[in-house]
């Protein structure tokens, strides 16, 4: 499928490497000028040239921490007017909700929650008077379903998620869409070290927590960076117009709900 998006320029955080990687190869697949981004250089150029050398797709790499104003700028140098944007950061480790600190709570939201309402701040007009923008957050299946030790990251997610749905809708009129994509288990070197985590407060090993993990997936195996890439270049498309101010869980079945 054509998704009718070549030549617009997207801007995907945290993309060196997980599911940030995975949206970028599949809108360069589709086209787009890609703006990669992550805090280890090496690794990111790594990234931007198998991404280029697989797609043919200009790849354009920003070392930067996005959680701070200088990364923001520096992303945006980059790429001024994106038609794209792809919130992604990394979330706290798991740990028990009675040992988080304040300061760690705040982080949190620093990380999950305010840098990216303040890269949509800063696009959102951009987008409105070219009368088209796609804004995907990457988000977490810990919004609709508790995840022990998680907490922190929940909640950060859970208040981003809140905050753009009424945004969502006052820009759907200007061509512009705001959606998230909530991610269960998936083959990143997040979920390996959050299992290791979750192995080590429940005092098992990582074996044990991981088999423990996968047997709550009804689908029975981990999710790959390139399937939810694919949703997420779907949700960027000229197709998805229609769509916004929605919650796409992608997590092989583990949510047991019906609505």
């Amino acid at each position: 499928m054509d998704l009718g998006i070549s030549g617009r320029t997207a801007v995907i955080c945290a993309s060196s490497k997980g599911l940030g990687r995975g949206c970028a190869e599949a809108l360069a697949q589709a086209g787009c000028i890609v703006v990669i981004n992550g805090r280890n250089a090496a690794v990111l150029e790594a990234t931007a040239s198998e991404i280029r050398a697989s797609t043919g797709a200009t790849v354009i790499p920003v070392a930067a921490d996005v959680s701070t104003r200088a990364g923001q700028d520096a992303l945006l140098a980059a790429a001024p007017q994106p038609d794209i944007l792809v919130n992604n950061n990394g979330g706290p480790p798991p740990k028990p909700f009675r040992e988080v600190s304040r300061e760690a709570l705040l982080e949190g939201v620093v990380q999950n929650m305010a840098t990216p309402l303040e890269l949509v701040q800063r696009v959102i007009d951009g987008m409105v008077a070219r009368n088209f923008g796609r804004i995907v957050n990457i988000t977490s299946a810990s919004v609709v379903t508790p995840l022990t030790g998680l907490d922190v990251s929940s909640a950060a997610r859970a208040g981003l998620t809140a905050f753009l749905a009424g945004v969502a809708r006052e820009v759907a009129g200007s061509g512009v869409t705001i959606n998230n994509i909530l991610p269960g288990v998936f083959d990143t070197d997040r979920i390996k070290s959050s299992v290791g985590k979750m192995a080590e407060m429940q005092n098992i090993t990582v074996e044990e927590a991981t088999k423990r993990r996968l047997a709550s997936v009804p689908a029975g195996r981990l999710g790959t960076p390139d399937e939810f890439g694919k949703l997420c270049a779907f949700l960027a498309s000229a197709h998805a117009g229609y769509i916004t101010g929605q919650n796409f869980l992608i997590d092989g079945g583990a949510f047991r709900g019906t609505f």
